[in-house]
């Protein structure tokens, strides 16, 4: 069963199988949850989605027609999913008092930069893009989807998904600028 197509697992699963289930689960967790985690930035939220797009699956994986991937459609399910939980806990503002007792643990630019760590710096940078922005770039590099299964997942033309990736990849570019990083990877 570990070597069965994801679109052979789904039918399974639609008949009942469990171990099916349990395979795709263990396929696919770790990416979904990765993905999610960068739209809501909160990790207990991401866990309890993550078992909310699963329970989906489960339960709708009868009405999969395989017009795309399996992994594009559960990205669906989780984006959806995600903007939702989004859209029901708007940020509270925290009071001045709150705000400063809270512990800042993260490094400063300095102490990133002379780590040398440039994967630490460019997902730093990840952030300073837009939300539109991060999301495409998430599916693109990261999750390797096609401008195709990008603009299926997101809901938008293609074009948007290559002018939105264009946009991004600048501004990601002069972020790593401003943070001493140019062009290339030693």
């Amino acid at each position: 069963m570990q070597t069965s197509s994801d679109e052979v697992l789904i039918s399974r699963i639609a008949n009942g199988d469990r171990l099916a289930m349990q395979v795709l689960f263990a396929r696919h967790h770790l990416r979904v949850y990765r993905f999610v985690l960068r739209l809501v930035r909160n990790e207990a939220t991401a866990e309890d989605l993550i078992s909310e797009v699963f329970l989906d699956v489960w339960r709708q994986a009868a009405k999969f027609e395989g017009r795309s991937a399996v992994s594009t459609w559960m990205l669906s399910i989780a984006r959806f999913k995600a903007l939702s939980a989004l859209r029901r806990k708007p940020e509270q503002e925290l009071d001045e008092e709150t705000a400063a007792a809270i512990e800042d643990h993260s490094d400063d630019p300095e102490v990133t930069l002379a780590k040398k760590d440039k994967g630490a710096v460019l997902r730093e940078c990840l952030t300073g893009l837009s939300a539109e922005h991060r999301e495409i770039v998430d599916l693109v590099y990261y999750h390797e989807k096609s401008v195709e299964e990008v603009a299926r997942i997101v809901g938008i033309p293609e074009a948007t998904v290559k002018t939105r990736m264009f946009y991004a990849r600048k501004k990601l570019s002069e972020l790593l600028k401003e943070r001493g990083i140019d062009r290339g990877w030693p």
